[in-house]
C-alpha cells in the first residue's frame, strides 16, 4: 500500500467510497468523474502503479479483474447479451501520461450505458 496513493487508501476503507464490489484481492466502485452512464473502476488492493509494471506473478490478478467486468456491466444493466442481443460496455486501462492515466494505480474502467458520452 502507498499511503499517498487515494486508490490503495479507498481500498483500505481509509476513504469512503461507494463499493460495488469486494473481495480480498479487489474493489470495484463508480467514477467520482464518469464518463459515461455508467462508470465503474476495477483496482486491485495491491499497489501496482500501471500496467506495465505487471509480470507474470500479476497473471491471475489481470485475469480476475478482466473477468469481473462482464459481471459488473450486467449488474449495472450494461452487459453483452450476444451478438444480436442489446446492451455492450467499454473496458479501458491507461497506462502511462500519454495514455491518459491520472491515477497511478492500476485500475480498469468499465464503461456503459445509453450514448453518446465522452471516452477516455
Amino acid at each position: 500500500m502507498s499511503a499517498a496513493c487515494i486508490f490503495c487508501q479507498i481500498a483500505a476503507g481509509a476513504i469512503p467510497a461507494k463499493l460495488v464490489y469486494e473481495d480480498a484481492e479487489v474493489v470495484a466502485f463508480p467514477d467520482i468523474n464518469p464518463a459515461a452512464p455508467v462508470h465503474l473502476l476495477i483496482v486491485p488492493r495491491v499497489h501496482i502503479e500501471t500496467l506495465a509494471d505487471c509480470e507474470n506473478q500479476h497473471q491471475a490478478l489481470l485475469g480476475k479483474m478482466m473477468g469481473l467486468a462482464p459481471r459488473l456491466a450486467r449488474e449495472h444493466g450494461v452487459g453483452f447479451e450476444g451478438r444480436e442481443g442489446a446492451g455492450g460496455f467499454k473496458t479501458l486501462v491507461n497506462t502511462g501520461p500519454g495514455g491518459g492515466q491520472e491515477v497511478y494505480h492500476l485500475h480498469v474502467h468499465v464503461l456503459g450505458g445509453p450514448r453518446p458520452w465522452k471516452a477516455r
